[in-house]
């Protein structure tokens, strides 16, 4: 919680404003005190939001749902106004975590606590049920850990059953991970309350083991694997399977009804009424009770310039709306906590692309981004796009006109060695101006960057290389902006499954590959195209002619209609290239970006013709709304932008809209590591936004295709807009 600024509004709708719980591009939370001295979080929504109808609609939806519900393991909206110029809406504020952030930061729930967890949240849905409502977004964000048990939250998607959506028709509306499978293709029917149990079955599993039932990683992978396979429970306590297993059926009519869920959850007995006090393990009691604390013993602050957004003149006040509900709410251990915003309010930042205007005259403080790449080694041609990029993003940023701070550019050559990247990350974690760094461009380089920038706690952004393990044991200061290997697979699924679909693939892998290498092999062999067959055929590093008959022979005695080269030399892939089409192969042959280069095209001659490549950098050039980069670009450098060029510029944008998220108070290295992920940002290459629970970045415009047509590499576009027509 934060100070209320100058500009914030001393009240609302007679509710004495305390603090900040939260703020993003939707609007803001506040901690606010009512008459009667209860503790509430007052949510207000910015102006220009509220001007769009559809928006206004759905937020006086959620204000109408919520106060339907009086059940004690659901959080109420207890007083709103939907119709003032910012609207706002209260509820009962309890400063518990959320389920994502105690298990994020503690680890999992022991069996006891989850069983309780299940209990209370079956009953919750029933309430939820029983009022003619379906949540639609039951996942661990929305679910607020109290002394007394679980309170769910945020019905800014819920509907009554039955009734006609807000959403566009295409939309899937849900949480990836969490969304039933008969709501997670676009143009699903209407969502039902087993669509609801689905979704706590995977919240169960989650909360018992540290991650949900179909894993993570890019969102269309997951939402397919939720569709196509079987929840994986492994780590779940067996007293928990039969229960959790049944609420995970892929059939809705095979889940049972919240009522039997919380019946076989708690053996058969009903819930005890007093919510069972010691339900959760230490250290969250503590915590819990330092949040209440703190927030009992708040002053009422100094009056702000801003007074409240006013009800307009003969319109009901905050006690005779139709919306508002009073009632005395205990404060302590049975408060419901409602300090977190839901999903609709989190933060939307953009940023712009563009050359820029006249150059600003702010005087506000100046914040380095520092860049550690191989400068000088053999992998200088991309550290050099990473470095344009980055220039030419803080030289857009500094020339807007009003900006509150400026931003700056160091750049730390590593020369593309481990050992030396090892220090450079110290120096550059030793100058306090640095407040994230981006890089590197060497993969061996990342472990010893985020250790030194985790213990730091300073912000790492790598944009070409993917951060590995290194991102789940320092999940707290790496922000991957590049997206997970296996998610190198979707393009290929694409394709093979819509575009060109193909029953038998053949994937081809080098010898001695690299883990991060082997993903997408494993990734094809899990899920196959057109839910097919995949066959793996593997040859020597260095493949000769031999090697290379050997295994198009292979190919084309499995029946292959599509062909994936997964190794990650160019060479060998180009001399592959030229031995399948010899062979008469007439398929469709994919790639990854790892082999597009001028190796490839010189080894694989006119072969090399129709080969489609998924990679993980766009074509600036391509990309209409990266026309004024583009042009900035030749201007400086008198070239295009190379390959990642873009994705540094956004790397950049990305910090620079979470400083501006944060506010004077908290533009410093903890604050930023925080903020970023919590921010979205409209980039050039792809949108930037982030999943709150696994902090992976979420969308389908991760990976793009290209195609080699008369010898060189054209782009097609985000791997997810190309058709058959492309």
């Amino acid at each position: 919680m934060r100070p209320l600024l100058p500009a914030d509004p001393a009240s609302v709708g007679g509710h004495r404003l305390l603090g900040r719980l939260g703020s993003g591009g939707m609007g803001t939370v506040y901690l606010g005190r009512s008459p009667a001295g209860v503790l509430l979080a007052v949510k207000v929504i910015r102006a220009d939001h509220a001007a769009d109808p559809a928006f206004r609609a759905r937020f006086r939806r959620e204000a109408q749902a919520a106060a339907g519900l009086s059940g004690r393991w659901v959080v109420p909206v207890v007083a709103a106004d939907p119709e003032a110029r910012e609207p706002w809406l209260a509820t009962p504020f309890v400063p518990g975590p959320s389920l994502s952030e105690a298990v994020g930061a503690y680890g999992p729930l022991p069996a006891g606590s989850v069983r309780t967890l299940g209990v209370r949240l079956a009953e919750a849905l029933q309430q939820v049920h029983a009022a003619g409502l379906v949540h639609r977004d039951v996942k661990p964000g929305n679910i607020l850990l109290a002394p007394d048990g679980p309170r769910l939250i945020d019905f800014g998607i819920a509907r009554a059953v039955g009734a006609t959506t807000l959403t566009a028709a295409d939309a899937v509306v849900g949480t990836p991970g969490y969304l039933p499978p008969e709501q997670a293709r676009a143009g699903a029917g209407a969502p039902g309350p087993a669509g609801d149990v689905f979704s706590l079955g995977c919240v169960l599993v989650f909360a018992a083991t540290g991650r949900g039932p179909f894993g993570g990683g890019h969102a269309a992978a997951v939402v397919f694997r939720t569709v196509h396979d079987e929840p994986v429970l492994d780590g779940l306590p067996a007293e928990l399977r039969e229960a959790v297993g049944a609420c995970l059926a892929k059939d809705p009519a095979g889940r049972p009804l919240p009522q039997r869920l919380g019946e076989v959850l708690g053996g058969g007995e009903p819930a005890d009424g007093d919510g069972g006090g010691d339900w959760l393990p230490p250290p969250l009691p503590r915590l819990i009770a330092e949040r209440s604390t703190r927030a009992l013993e708040l002053p009422a602050p100094e009056p702000t310039r801003l007074d409240a957004p006013r009800t307009p003149p003969g319109a009901p006040g905050p006690g005779g709306g139709r919306l508002t509900r009073r009632r005395l709410l205990a404060v302590g251990g049975a408060v419901a906590a409602a300090a977190v915003p839901p999903a609709w309010l989190a933060s939307r930042d953009r940023v712009r692309g563009g050359a820029g205007g006249p150059r600003g005259t702010a005087a506000g403080p100046v914040f380095t981004v520092a860049l550690q790449a191989d400068l000088s080694g053999p992998g200088r041609a991309e550290g050099q796009a990473h470095e344009r990029g980055l220039r030419l993003a803080a030289e857009q940023h500094n020339a807007r006109g009003g900006v509150p701070f400026r931003l700056a550019v160091r750049a730390a050559d590593d020369g593309g060695d481990p050992a030396r990247a090892a220090q450079v990350i110290a120096q550059l974690v030793a100058d306090p101006s640095v407040v994230a760094v981006v890089g590197p461009t060497a993969q061996a380089a990342v472990p010893a960057m985020a250790e030194a920038c985790l213990a730091a706690d300073m912000l790492l952004l790598p944009v070409s290389v993917h951060s590995g393990a290194a991102a789940q044991s320092h999940w707290r200061t790496v922000c991957d902006t590049r997206g997970k290997p296996e998610e190198i697979s979707l393009p290929v699924l694409h394709y093979l499954s819509r575009v060109r679909p193909v029953s038998q693939t053949a994937v081809v892998e080098q010898e001695g590959a690299a883990e991060t290498d082997r993903e997408l092999t494993r990734m094809l062999r899990h899920t196959p195209p057109s839910q097919g067959t995949v066959s793996v055929h593997r040859i020597p590093a260095a493949a000769g002619g031999a090697d290379l008959a050997a295994v198009v022979d292979g190919i084309l005695r499995a029946g292959a209609q599509g062909a994936v080269f997964a190794g990650t030399s160019a060479a060998v892939a180009g001399r592959f290239a030229r031995a399948l089409d010899g062979a008469g192969f007439a398929g469709p042959r994919m790639a990854t970006g790892r082999v597009m280069a001028p190796a490839f095209l010189e080894a694989a001659g006119g072969a090399a013709e129709d080969w489609l490549f998924g990679a993980f950098f766009t074509e600036p050039s391509a990309v209409p709304a990266a026309a004024g980069f583009t042009a900035a670009h030749r201007a400086a450098y008198g070239e295009p932008p190379a390959r990642w060029a873009a994705e540094a510029h956004d790397a950049l944008g990305l910090a620079a809209a979470a400083l501006a998220a944060l506010g004077e108070e908290g533009r410093d290295r903890p604050g930023l590591s925080r903020r970023v992920f919590r921010t979205s940002y409209e980039g050039l290459a792809k949108p930037l936004a982030f999943d709150a629970t696994t902090r992976t970045l979420a969308g389908l415009r991760v990976a793009h295709l290209y195609r080699v047509r008369s010898g060189a590499f054209a782009y097609l576009g985000p791997y997810a807009d190309v058709t058959a027509a492309t």
